[in-house]
């Protein structure tokens, strides 16, 4: 184990750097590059039209930083906040408190996700996301938000679309960093998504 260590890098050397490419986008630029690989070799356009939208709660550890209490999934911690292609690629992602509703939290979503990409045309989401935001997203953005509710109570169902968003949260599932909220910073628990993402598309890739 020694041995082991004593090749490793300084851990405040490996922070630093990361802190560098967390905040000038590197980390996700790979990701975003991957992304369009996977997509050209699979005979589909890089640049999508479609984006389907959810939020996951998840338990922060005891370090300082903005959390909230999600009373729905009764969860104290963060919500990750992503939007995906119709492929399950990560489009975006945003790290809020659990506290803040989805109907809220998609807002950022939606403007990061705009900001981003300029040829989506239309936004899946769940029932949580249905009142003013559809109004607001068609006003804002041009975006046509469909929510797919479910219509049978405690009856397992496969929904349109909204299978493939919750399809990637059980792959961020099997990445240990992100079993829990570990970051003291929303920006690094982002950062983290990404990270766990590219994973994913390289053995995808491979």
């Amino acid at each position: 184990m020694a041995s082991i260590a004593s090749k490793l890098s300084p851990w405040l050397s490996v922070h630093q750097q990361f802190r560098v490419w967390r905040d000038d986008g590197t980390l996700e630029r790979v990701a975003r590059a991957l992304r369009e690989q996977g997509s050209r070799s699979s005979g589909r356009n890089a640049t999508p039209t479609v984006a389907i939208i959810n939020s996951q709660s998840a338990k922060t550890t005891g370090k300082r930083g903005a959390r909230g209490y999600d009373a729905g999934k009764k969860i104290k911690g963060r919500k990750r906040h992503i939007a995906v292609d119709t492929q399950g690629n990560l489009l975006t992602v945003v790290v809020h408190s659990a506290g803040i509703q989805d109907r809220a939290g998609a807002r950022g979503v939606l403007m990061r996700l705009f900001c981003r990409f300029d040829t989506i045309v239309k936004v899946f989401a769940d029932g949580g996301y249905t009142g003013a935001l559809l109004d607001w997203a068609q006003a804002m953005f041009g975006y046509d938000v469909e929510v797919v509710k479910r219509n049978e109570m405690h009856t397992f169902k496969v929904l349109p679309k909204r299978w493939i968003v919750e399809r990637n949260f059980a792959w961020m599932g099997s990445s240990r960093r992100l079993s829990k909220d570990y970051e003291l910073c929303p920006a690094s628990a982002e950062t983290m998504t990404w990270i766990s993402f590219s994973h994913t598309l390289l053995r995808r890739l491979a």
